[in-house]
């Protein structure tokens, strides 16, 4: 099958457009959909902060003002990871696929009890105790979640007076939680994890739509390209090659009388052009030297 010069230019150039159309799709879609796990871990991270705050205030500030009282009554709120817990919990009401868990295998608040995703990651921080946070995906009801888990280390020897066994624990904390949960655990062992998972689909969604938007416009800024291109080698190179591939079929069959060529410019088609025309005036005159 014969191919037209501009044929042969088209078919390389939507070749090379559609090797870098897909290269650039790739490409730009890794990045959005890192830029969107960027996003969602920085999410994470400042309900991460938040909870760590609000434990920080309970006990540095809270629990010291209650401390007479607990004789008498236990009172959950000043424990740091209740009251945290707490504070998420009412500040992730408007967002309800968020969620912060203080995660533990062996809790005093049956709430707090590791599910089985969270009790691999627990065991997981226990095994590596130089872990300090961990990041991951799950997947969840409504699509991939991001979550980011820190240890939770009895660090405090002093909180082992309501958790190594039940007999030193306050009686007022054994009637609201009973004898048999949150018991046993030892200095510096890591008992849980503090749990926040973000769920990504607001930034994925974000990042298709910013990635249809982009590969929308190199599909213009293609076809504008396309045809300015193809005007460009009509203009100046094939609509100037077939005037003188007739020019040459008129001469080569003695019609001498032809039209002249546009010769002007500087590029290589006027130097040939000109070349052609030199040889056009020397074959007429030797065509007459031999009619003479």
């Amino acid at each position: 099958m014969k191919l037209s010069l501009a044929a042969k230019f088209n078919i390389v150039f939507l070749s090379v457009f559609a090797l870098g159309f897909a290269a650039a799709s790739a490409v730009t879609d890794y990045l959005l959909q890192q830029n969107a796990r960027e996003e969602t871990l920085q999410s994470a991270r400042v309900l991460m902060q938040a909870a760590i705050a609000a434990r920080s205030y309970t006990s540095g500030q809270v629990a010291p003002l209650l401390d007479m009282q607990l004789k008498y009554e236990f009172l959950p709120q000043s424990i740091p990871s209740y009251a945290a817990t707490e504070h998420l919990n009412h500040l992730l009401k408007s967002y309800p696929d968020f969620s912060y868990k203080e995660a533990t295998l062996n809790p005093t608040n049956l709430r707090d009890r590791a599910a089985d995703w969270e009790a691999d990651i627990v065991n997981t921080l226990r095994a590596k105790p130089d872990l300090k946070e961990m990041v991951g995906e799950r997947g969840t009801a409504i699509g991939p979640a991001l979550y980011v888990a820190r240890p939770l280390q009895i660090t405090n020897a002093a909180c082992l007076r309501c958790h190594s066994v039940p007999d030193n624990a306050p009686k007022t904390m054994l009637d609201i939680y009973g004898r048999n949960n949150g018991f046993g655990w030892k200095h510096m062992e890591i008992i849980g994890a503090q749990v926040v998972s973000v769920p990504m689909e607001v930034p994925l969604r974000r990042a298709g739509v910013m990635l249809r938007s982009y590969m929308v416009s190199m599909l213009g800024i293609f076809v504008f390209l396309f045809i300015a291109l193809n005007l460009m080698v009509h203009l100046f190179v094939t609509r100037r090659i077939t005037q003188m591939s007739r020019l040459a079929d008129q001469v080569s069959m003695g019609e001498f009388s032809a039209e002249e060529l546009d010769v002007r410019g500087g590029d290589e088609l006027s130097v040939l052009a000109r070349s052609f025309g030199r040889m056009r005036t020397s074959l007429a005159s030797a065509m007459k030297m031999l009619e003479e």
